[in-house]
C-alpha cells in the first residue's frame, strides 16, 4: 500500500471521481468542489436525488414526504462547484483508470443518457452497503429491507394495502390483524418500530372506519444478541426498551430468526411469529461492484484499506460503509455509522487537495472519534449519549432533548454540504415543523 498514486499528464487537473452520493461522498464532493472546481470532482450516483439515509425509516413509515427533503444532485453541484454525472457505476477498469457507468432510461424505457467511460487519477468509493441476510432461508424473497428510497416507498404502499385488507376483514372476522415484524435490533429497527406505531394512529383519517392501529397493528422486534442497542452503552439500551414497551412494541432478544416465509417469521429455538409484513434491519455488506475490483475484502465484502484509508491500489481510496478500516491493534474496524464517513470525508479533503495541487500528502493516519450516539424514539422523545471532551465519560441525554439533538444532526449534514448556515437554519425550521406537525404520508 506504499505505492505513490499515478500522476496525471502534465498540464492536465488531477481528477478526483467520487461513486457514491450519500452522506460521506456527497459531503467530500461538495467541499471538494468549493475548494476546487468542477474540473477537478464528479459525483457519481445511480439517482438524481441525495437522501440523508437516516431519515429511511420515516419514509417507510409514511411519517416523512421523501419527495419534499430529498435534495437534487444537479442543483448541489451547481451550488458547489461539482460535475454530477447520473448513473450506475457498472465496472472499473484499474489499468486505464476508467470507471463505466450504465446508460439511463425515462419511465418509457427511452434512453436519456448513454453508457459513459469516464477518466479519473483517483478514485474514491463511497457505496454505502446494502442489507446483509446472512443466507437465511427465504429473507430475501420475503423480507423488505431499507436499502434505498424505493425500498422505503415499496414497503409503505405494502403496509397501507395491509391494513386495508385487514380494515375490510374485520367486517366479518373482528380478530383480524396485521402483524409486522422487524428482524434487527439496532437504531434502525428500534427507529422503525417507534414510527410505525405513531404513524399507525392516523389511519383512520385515510377511510379506514374499522382499523385501529392501539388494537390491529401488532409490531414485534427480533434481535439476535442478549438486548437490543447492542453496540451503544446498556443505559440507553434499557431506555430504548422500556419506550418501546410502553408503545405495546413486543421485543424478543436472543433471538435468531432461522427462516423467513410468506406470513411468519422462524426462529432457530422453534418458536414462530405471524408476519403479514417482515421488514430486515439485521446486518450489513458490501455492494456487488465490490468483488469486481480484484481487491482484498473483509467477510462481508468491504474493501480492505489501512489507516489513511487506502487501498492496495493507490489510486483508489474509499470511506464510509464500503471500507473497513482498522481501528487499533485487536483487529476491530471504524463501525459503520453516518459519523464514521463525516470524518473520513473531512480526513480524504487534505488527502485528494494535496493530489490535486501536486503536493506531498499527510502521513497522518485517521483517527476514528466516537462523538455519541442518538437514536430517535418518535416525534417527542429520544435517547443517547454524547461521548468525548465535552462529555468527558460520556454524557446519558433522554427525551425531547436527546429528539432535538437528534433532528440537530441533519441541519449539521446540511450545513457540511452546502457550507452554508443559512441553508441549515431553513432545514433545521423544516425539521422542528415536522416535529409539531408531521407530514403523514400513507396514501
Amino acid at each position: 500500500m506504499n505505492q505513490a498514486p499515478a500522476r496525471p499528464a502534465s498540464g492536465q487537473p488531477h481528477h478526483v471521481i467520487i461513486v457514491g452520493g450519500g452522506a460521506g461522498g456527497l459531503e467530500l464532493a461538495a467541499k471538494l468542489g468549493r475548494k476546487h472546481g468542477p474540473r477537478h470532482v464528479t459525483l457519481v450516483d445511480s439517482r438524481p436525488i441525495h437522501i440523508w439515509k437516516p431519515s429511511l425509516h420515516e419514509a417507510a413509515a409514511g411519517t416523512l414526504d421523501i419527495y419534499q427533503e430529498g435534495l437534487s444532485y444537479l442543483m448541489l453541484a451547481n451550488l458547489c462547484g461539482f460535475t454530477f454525472a447520473l448513473g450506475a457505476v457498472q465496472g472499473v477498469d484499474r489499468e486505464r483508470r476508467t470507471v463505466n457507468v450504465a446508460e439511463v432510461r425515462d419511465a418509457l424505457g427511452e434512453i436519456v443518457l448513454p453508457e459513459r467511460e469516464l477518466p479519473y487519477d483517483t478514485l474514491v468509493l463511497a457505496l454505502g452497503s446494502e442489507s446483509n441476510f446472512f443466507n437465511t432461508p427465504g429473507a430475501a424473497e420475503h423480507a423488505v429491507t431499507l436499502d434505498s428510497t424505493e425500498n422505503a416507498e415499496a414497503f409503505r404502499l405494502t403496509m397501507l394495502k395491509a391494513m386495508v385488507q385487514v380494515d375490510q376483514a374485520k367486517v366479518n372476522d373482528p380478530s383480524a390483524e396485521l402483524n409486522v415484524v422487524i428482524v434487527g435490533g439496532g437504531a434502525t429497527g428500534v427507529e422503525l418500530a417507534v414510527e410505525l406505531r405513531e404513524a399507525g394512529g392516523i389511519v383512520a383519517a385515510y377511510g379506514l372506519p374499522n382499523f385501529r392501529a392501539d388494537r390491529d397493528l401488532v409490531i414485534t422486534l427480533v434481535e439476535g444478541a442478549p438486548r437490543i442497542l447492542s453496540a451503544l452503552p446498556e443505559k440507553i439500551s434499557d431506555a430504548a426498551l422500556k419506550r418501546l414497551t410502553e408503545l405495546g412494541i413486543r421485543v424478543e432478544t436472543n433471538c435468531r430468526v432461522a427462516e423467513v416465509t410468506p406470513d411468519s417469521i422462524k426462529t432457530a429455538d422453534g418458536r414462530e411469529f405471524a408476519a403479514g409484513l417482515c421488514m430486515w434491519a439485521a446486518g450489513i455488506q458490501g455492494l456487488p461492484l465490490m468483488k469486481t475490483l480484484d481487491l482484498p475484502l473483509n467477510r462481508i465484502g468491504q474493501l480492505i484499506l489501512n489507516g489513511r484509508l487506502e487501498s492496495p491500489d493507490p489510486n483508489i481510496l474509499a470511506l464510509g460503509d464500503c471500507s473497513a478500516v482498522p481501528m487499533g491493534e485487536d483487529g476491530r474496524t471504524v463501525p459503520a455509522r453516518a459519523q464514521a464517513a463525516h470524518q473520513e470525508a473531512s480526513y480524504l479533503m487534505d488527502k485528494l487537495t494535496a493530489r490535486i495541487r501536486n503536493t506531498d500528502e499527510p502521513t497522518k493516519p485517521y483517527v476514528y472519534h466516537d462523538h455519541g450516539s442518538l437514536v430517535s424514539l418518535g416525534q417527542d422523545a429520544g435517547v443517547g449519549s454524547l461521548m468525548g471532551k465535552l462529555a468527558g465519560r460520556g454524557l446519558f441525554v433522554s427525551g425531547t432533548l436527546a429528539r432535538l439533538m437528534y433532528m440537530s444532526l441533519h441541519l449539521m449534514h446540511h450545513h457540511a454540504v452546502l457550507g452554508i448556515w443559512r441553508t441549515g437554519t431553513l432545514a433545521l425550521a423544516r425539521l422542528l415543523l415536522r416535529r409539531t406537525h408531521p407530514r403523514v404520508k400513507l396514501h
